[in-house]
């Protein structure tokens, strides 16, 4: 099995909003879920602990996240950014307990990550590995100012999507439309001096021209597919994608059936009568080869288990584990071995190493 980097995951809103013990195997998660209709996904999770290290899925981009909703916005979230900062710091301390269990490992230098990998990439039976994780916020609202920016790099933030869905404090995400303006370009220029990974997700098209323009730090796209096949804000348009690929971004496909094709209606569509399977997401990843001429700017964000569970994932995927049938579907469409090895970690690793070769500060 390939060594297998996923570059977006929400792990710890699913184990505190949806109270999901991770270090259980996803059976036992979803035996427990049985009956609960408090969410749509209930009883579906694909992702867990276990089924990480059965898909050898070493190294994955955790988030923390959490909204501030000013009056009037119907989306769900927090009522002030120091609420929004709280909900973070339990978040964070679920990633410490984690650690302290001997199940997680934070990744937040070069030292730390080839020292990961090595492991990894070792004989060491996969149980007894540590999953990395890199930690990211997505986005920026819980910053209440630019000296908690600071904090969180202290503890191990190493990215920052500026937006989510909706408006936000520092930038304009999914869904709404308008300029990052004084505080976005000041959050920017703080990032920056810290050497903070900006995730370009999420930003609406004026956000994400801005974002580009006014930041010259390192820039991925976590977990994001392409709108000339599903055309939806959410995806990025082809010289979105150019722009990303000419700044060195690398751009994770998504597993969310909705961002995969088009035409889905929430809570109606199956995926197996709309064709959603994992042919789909080796479409939206071959169509950015096709820009780039090259498969060294693709990688997995799969985003799995982010609000949603397997009525809204490719058929042909039980568990995230499952990200070990791409490389087949990448070599029957012609991939050399090599692009495929960069495509399942070569090209985040690529990208980690020349982000944190020059340290910020």
């Amino acid at each position: 099995m390939m060594f297998t980097i996923d570059a977006h995951l929400d792990l710890s809103m699913n184990a505190l909003e949806w109270n999901r013990d991770l270090r259980l195997p996803v059976a036992q998660i979803n035996q427990r879920e049985n009956g609960l209709t408090d969410k749509p996904d209930r009883a579906k999770a694909t992702v867990a602990l276990p089924e990480l290290r059965k898909g050898n899925i070493g190294l994955v981009v955790a988030t923390q996240i959490a909204r501030y909703v000013a009056p009037g916005n119907p989306l769900p979230g927090w009522h002030s950014q120091q609420q929004a900062w709280a909900q973070t710091q339990g978040q964070l301390a679920w990633y410490n307990a984690m650690e302290e269990e001997g199940e997680m490992v934070q990744i937040a230098d070069l030292d730390a990550l080839e020292q990961h990998v090595r492991l990894w990439m070792g004989n060491t039976a996969a149980d007894k590995k540590p999953v990395g994780y890199i930690l990211s916020l997505e986005g920026a609202d819980s910053i209440v100012g630019l000296q908690h920016l600071e904090k969180a790099y202290q503890y191990g933030l190493r990215a920052v999507g500026p937006a989510h869905y909706g408006p936000g404090v520092y930038a304009q995400g999914t869904d709404a439309a308008g300029f990052m303006g004084v505080k976005g370009h000041a959050l920017l220029k703080e990032m920056e001096r810290l050497n903070i990974i900006l995730d370009a997700t999420h930003l609406c098209d004026d956000s994400f021209w801005e974002a580009l323009e006014h930041f010259n730090g390192p820039v991925w796209a976590s977990h994001n597919n392409v709108r000339a096949l599903v055309h939806h804000n959410r995806q990025y348009s082809d010289d979105q994608l150019k722009a990303l690929i000419e700044r060195g971004a690398v751009i994770g496909g998504a597993l969310d059936a909705w961002m995969m094709v088009p035409g889905w209606v929430r809570g109606q569509s199956e995926p197996r009568a709309m064709n959603c399977n994992l042919e789909v997401v080796v479409d939206h990843l071959d169509h950015i080869c096709q820009l780039a001429g090259n498969a060294d700017h693709i990688g997995m964000g799969s985003d799995l288990d982010g609000a949603f569970g397997k009525e809204q994932c490719p058929y042909d995927l039980e568990t995230i584990a499952d990200l070990q049938k791409l490389p087949a579907l990448f070599k029957k469409r012609g991939y050399a071995d090599a692009d495929i090895e960069k495509i399942m970690h070569g090209n985040w690793l690529r990208f980690l190493r020349n982000a944190w070769h020059h340290p910020g500060k």
